[in-house]
């Protein structure tokens, strides 16, 4: 899971997917060269996974400050952030992208204070960091090395004086491997081992420098290697540690909270969205499997905002055809991010459609009414709730009533689904619960016996799905018939699928339950 995580890190700096999973293995593979017990190897993962990840959290202080905030930190590779080199970036970073007399003030801002802003927010992030790994339940060895992930072996990091042999052993490997990992990718190896020698003795550990131009050809991923970094996970014993219901539940919050960090206007969107799905969805007589899918597919919905500068997710006026392509960008993201492993799939699929629109008017796909399920109509209507009655960078949060007249006007327009609008509405308290059934009156029973004749099961098979005797099973299936007007499976089928029941993201018609 948090390998999946590292891909939306990865937006957030400005480089391609894998390029935390990619630093990872140069550091793993340096550490097998130095000798590095088992007990920090582990420790080394978790905190390659997770070190970049408090950049969420100070995301609109960087852009406040710099611009756009995924670009200053692509750009920030490429130099040795301390003294008067980091001061020069910062001051000519101040302000991008706005007029000279916005970043005459930013820059005077930066002399005036003496970077003092800056050491702030990177403290900042190495706090809710090592603050992650502490509600993930991560060992009290990750945290603190989290903490160390801005200090340098030269002592002029932060915090201040810490640096040397005071630095956890993982946060040197990692320190090597995150930046010649970005500079191998643009020069090659001379181009990683060049950097590495440039700043060894300074950002960089002597030892772990040494070791690395050593073998550096051989601790580099060859550039066109096509193989899949997630299997390297996969083969690595002592990282196998599967979550519960519960701890899954709790980690995908945990991982909802810090991607609504991005947003100064977001705090606790992706908690509410997901909410407000499970609460429509039960009410609408998904199966309780689909409901634990909805609710973890809102709680991740957003992952794709870390691909979206903070300068466009948050401008205050109107976004051009370039910023609004952007934020679209959001939903490709999202589904790209969570597609593996095969236990995230279905999640970021469904994930993926909280912006979609029955009429085809939504996004990353564009998709219409039949092809949408109805729990992706579900997540839809409730992010679409959510997101009036909070605030914006363009508007003040929308009073209930107001915010219903809207969507209740995008209902009429064919844009949102009516049926889970009403439930969505009903569960927020917004509107009063109406008595909801399926399309064409089906109880919520009928739909999952329409969803498992849809698949292919005969009467026998629906009988032992659902534990009911085999008559009752045929009651059901002659009800269904007689409702929604079929006269064969395959005419029924075709109902199910116009009206969002058949899902085309389970093909195999069982739905995941941890």
């Amino acid at each position: 899971m948090l390998a999946a995580f590292s891909l939306a890190t990865d937006l957030g700096l400005g480089q391609p997917m894998e390029h935390m999973l990619r630093s990872w293995q140069i550091a793993a593979r340096l550490a097998d060269h130095m000798k590095i017990s088992d007990g920090q190897r582990e420790s080394l993962f978790f905190v390659a996974m997770l070190a970049w990840v408090g950049c969420v959290a100070d995301a609109p202080e960087v852009a406040a400050l710099f611009g756009d905030d995924i670009a200053f930190r692509a750009d920030s590779y490429s130099v040795d952030v301390a003294g008067p080199a980091a001061f020069g970036f910062f001051l000519n970073h101040a302000g991008l992208g706005g007029s000279t007399a916005h970043r005459l003030r930013k820059a005077a801002a930066l002399v005036f204070t003496g970077g003092g802003r800056v050491a702030q927010g990177i403290q900042s992030h190495c706090l809710t960091t090592s603050a992650l790994a502490e509600r993930l339940g991560l060992g009290a060895d990750v945290g603190a090395s989290l903490r160390q992930f801005f200090t340098r072996w030269d002592g002029r990091g932060v915090p201040s004086g810490v640096g040397g042999a005071d630095m956890a052993p993982v946060v040197r490997l990692f320190h090597l491997a995150d930046v010649v990992e970005v500079h191998h990718r643009a020069a090659g190896v001379r181009g990683a081992v060049r950097v590495a020698q440039a700043r060894r003795g300074r950002q960089f550990a002597p030892d772990v420098v040494d070791s690395f131009c050593a073998i550096a050809a051989d601790v580099l991923p060859a550039v066109a290697d096509r193989s899949d970094v997630h299997e390297l996970v996969v083969g690595e014993p002592h990282l196998q540690r599967p979550l519960s219901t519960v701890e899954l539940d709790a980690a995908l919050g945990a991982l909802a909270d810090f991607t609504d960090l991005r947003s100064a206007y977001r705090a606790g969107h992706s908690q509410g969205v997901a909410t407000l799905a499970a609460e429509a969805a039960r009410a609408m007589g998904l199966p309780p499997a689909d409901v634990v899918v909805v609710r973890r597919a809102g709680l991740v919905h957003d992952v794709g905002l870390h691909g979206v500068p903070v300068t466009v997710l948050d401008k205050a006026g109107p976004l051009s055809t370039t910023e609004w392509e952007r934020i679209r960008m959001n939903a490709y993201y999202a589904e790209r991010v969570l597609a593996r492993p095969a236990e995230l799939a279905r999640i970021g699929a469904i994930a993926a459609l909280a912006h979609e629109r029955m009429d085809g008017s939504g996004y990353h796909r564009g998709l219409t009414g039949s092809a949408i399920p109805r729990s992706g109509r579900i997540l839809a209507a409730a992010c679409a709730y959510r997101a009036m009655v909070e605030p914006r960078a363009h508007r003040t949060a929308l009073p209930t009533k107001q915010a219903v007249a809207v969507l209740r006007a995008e209902v009429r327009a064919g844009r949102l689904d009516a049926e889970a609008m009403d439930a969505v509405l009903a569960a927020a308290g917004a509107a009063r619960p109406k008595r909801l059934s399926g399309p064409a009156g089906l109880t919520p029973r009928e739909v999952e016996v329409l969803i498992l004749i849809s698949r292919g099961a005969r009467t026998g098979d629906v009988a032992g799905t659902l534990g009911i005797s085999r008559k009752t099973a045929g009651t059901h299936i002659e009800r269904i018939y007689t409702k929604t007007g079929a006269s064969s499976r395959a005419t029924a089928t075709l109902f199910a699928l116009r009206n969002g029941l058949l899902d085309p993201l389970d093909l195999s018609g069982e739905c995941p339950t941890t």
